[in-house]
């Protein structure tokens, strides 16, 4: 199994996918409890939601699930939101506080620094290095960090997550005619609710990477799963249904940002 996968376009747009991975090693699996094992905070079918999107969009997917390591973690292990409860970057705990490993199989020290080198440092390797490709063809580079959760998890936050949740950290990562490209179409979906720098302001891929003064622009979206699931529980089954107007108001956005970076205003 490769640690990730690439698929390079001719967009400045990278979509990076940390977590739509479900593979870890056997040995990783067998310590995992009943609860782990289920994979239940997985973004679940990331890839099939933003497939086919935007013709020309570099794609950065991680294959290896984030109980083995979280891609969207400081991998110095630093919390992204202090007072808040969160995971850890490599979890010990699902996203209801619940264990996941097996009583004495919480990965020791050692082995966190042995996993942050052999699945963490790869996928930003190659997440870098497109990003440095595409803005050398074209003075910029738009990293959009695709991501979605169930839409009510009490241990993380309260009450239920706006269908499209965009993280800028306050702005910083991005100019702000990127953030009001990726909200105008989200603002304008029917039935859909969206908030900008909520609970989720952009995990550390979107903090590290975003430095709009060097023409590296990045975004985050959270997306609620009972936007594009049949259920928001397993099997954790696709609808095409459900996901089409989703659909639609991503390709929007996306096609806003392709624009926007092919325009040369913000180089």
């Amino acid at each position: 199994m490769n640690i990730f996968e690439v698929e390079r376009g001719d967009s400045p747009i990278v979509l990076g996918q940390p977590h739509g991975g479900t593979w870890l090693p056997d040995e990783l699996t067998g310590r995992l409890n009943a609860n782990g094992r289920a994979l239940a905070d997985t973004d679940w079918h990331i890839g099939r939601l933003y497939d086919g999107l935007l013709d020309g969009a570099t794609v950065v997917r991680m294959n290896v699930h984030r109980y083995a390591i979280d891609a969207n973690r400081d991998p110095d292990g630093i919390s992204l939101y202090p007072g808040q409860n969160t995971t850890a970057l490599c979890p010990v705990t699902d996203f209801d506080g619940e264990p996941i490993w097996e009583d004495g199989q919480t990965p020791s020290e050692d082995e966190i620094l042995a996993r942050r080198d052999s699945y963490h440092a790869p996928y930003h390797a190659a997440l870098a290095e497109e990003i440095a490709r595409v803005k050398a063809r074209h003075g910029v580079a738009v990293l959009y960090d695709c991501h979605s959760i169930r839409s009510t998890i009490p241990f993380l936050f309260e009450g239920r997550l706006p269908v499209f949740s965009i993280g800028t950290n306050g702005g910083e990562t991005c100019a702000a005619r990127m953030q009001c490209a990726t909200a105008d179409p989200c603002l304008k979906t029917e039935g859909a609710d969206t908030v900008i720098n909520g609970r989720f302001k952009g995990g550390w891929t979107t903090r590290h990477y975003g430095r709009p003064e060097t023409g590296v622009h990045a975004i985050q979206m959270e997306l609620a799963q009972r936007a594009y699931l049949a259920a928001e529980a397993a099997p954790w089954s696709y609808c095409i249904n459900t996901a089409q107007p989703t659909r639609a108001t991503l390709r929007r956005v996306l096609t806003n940002l392709d624009r926007l970076a092919r325009s040369g205003a913000l180089n």
